[in-house]
């Protein structure tokens, strides 16, 4: 394998984030007094999310407003009278405390720790993600977590790469791989920096967009095969 340096991904590559999401909400919205059905409500609270963190993405809004306006947003939907403020900040606190591993996640942690350096790479907010890391079990194989909260830019921006690959103990592009879920984030930052990517995906999704990753799973199982394959194909 040529590569000594893996970045990888946190929600939906490494930890479940869809899982852990549902079960914090739940969690929140018990806790403030709803005793309603909340698969409605946590609908709605999903597609407002999604639209905010693909508008950070693009620089349109800042982190801090994104926290507290998914909730604000959600309860004005459905009449609630509920202090978004309170329940963002009680949202993250159970969020960082909820993992849900996928499948073959440490496994592929271990096997790449033993070969060189990981580091996870995530537009999440820092001190959730970093706490996730830890109570998940895969921190003692993690070198190192990069949040876009303490870069100040997002991925797919090259200045969230620069920021990440400063935090390992060596960088070599060539030897420097990406593993994500993500086209438009994880595979298009790692094309616009001039790296390998390796595109988890477990549904089988049609790739549409222009870009191309190295290669491409839908098992965690077989990323290591997949990069052998990679560095072979490579090879005068």
């Amino acid at each position: 394998m040529k590569h000594r340096l893996f970045l990888l991904d946190l929600d939906d590559t490494l930890l479940d984030f869809k899982a852990s999401e549902r079960v914090a909400f739940a969690r929140v919205m018990r806790s403030l007094g709803l005793d309603q059905p909340l698969d409605a409500v946590f609908g709605d609270y999903q597609a407002i999310n999604h639209d905010l963190w693909r508008r950070f993405e693009q620089g349109a809004v800042a982190k801090e407003f994104l926290k507290v306006e998914r909730f604000r947003a959600t309860f004005a939907r459905h009449g609630f009278d509920l202090d978004a403020a309170a329940a963002s900040e009680r949202y993250l606190d159970t969020l960082a405390e909820t993992t849900v591993l996928i499948d073959g996640a440490l496994e592929l942690c271990a096997q790449l720790a033993a070969v060189g350096e990981v580091g996870v790479i995530t537009n999440g907010v820092e001190r959730i993600q970093s706490r996730r890391v830890q109570g998940s079990g895969l921190a003692p194989y993690i070198a190192f977590v990069a949040t876009s909260e303490a870069c100040g830019h997002a991925k797919p921006d090259s200045r969230f790469f620069d920021y990440s690959v400063a935090q390992a103990s060596v960088f070599d592009r060539p030897s420097t791989v990406i593993i994500g879920d993500r086209l438009d984030a994880d595979i298009l930052g790692a094309h616009q920096f001039g790296i390998d990517s390796c595109w988890f995906n477990p549904q089988g999704l049609a790739n549409e967009s222009p870009v191309r990753p190295s290669c491409e799973v839908s098992r965690l199982q077989d990323v290591v095969p997949a990069l052998k394959r990679l560095a072979a194909s490579a090879a005068p």
